[in-house]
């Protein structure tokens, strides 16, 4: 069944990807409460093949950041998995495509951006925390120079 599903979550992401795309982020360009959504695209951290996949954000100073969520779920996904190693990656937020440095954030500097930064823009993710049991991962994206 979790081999099943796993399809299923990746075969909705394509279409995700693919629906923001092709309408230049009119389809598929907001998540719950409004929250924006930019498709972020990384190398895999084992094969190194391209993996673009839509992420809610907060745009903060230049800097967009970015919850690795999975809604609650008990492990973290995938693409935060490949940022850990990626140094770079690239955003799209319409059809405006950028390389962007990337930081996955630590100790209390994360904890301060998930506060400050993520929770305050939007309240409910603090319950996804809880239902994850886990600290959910927060990375910092930056348009290089």
């Amino acid at each position: 069944m979790a081999g099943m599903t796993a399809r299923l979550w990746r075969t909705a992401s394509r279409m995700s990807v693919s629906l923001y795309r092709s309408s230049g982020g009119k389809i598929g360009g907001r998540a719950r409460g409004g929250q924006p959504v930019l498709i972020l695209t990384t190398p895999g951290r084992k094969s190194g093949v391209p993996h673009s996949v839509p992420v809610g954000y907060v745009e903060r100073d230049g800097s967009y950041y970015l919850a690795a969520s999975a809604g609650g779920a008990k492990k973290d996904p995938q693409w935060i998995r490949n940022l850990r190693t990626a140094s770079t990656a690239t955003m799209e937020i319409g059809r405006n495509r950028r390389t962007v440095d990337v930081q996955v954030l630590r100790g209390a500097e994360r904890d301060a951006a998930w506060t400050d930064i993520i929770v305050k823009a939007y309240p409910y993710f603090a319950d996804y925390e809880t239902k994850s049991g886990r600290t959910i991962p927060v990375a910092r994206i930056t348009p290089a120079s």
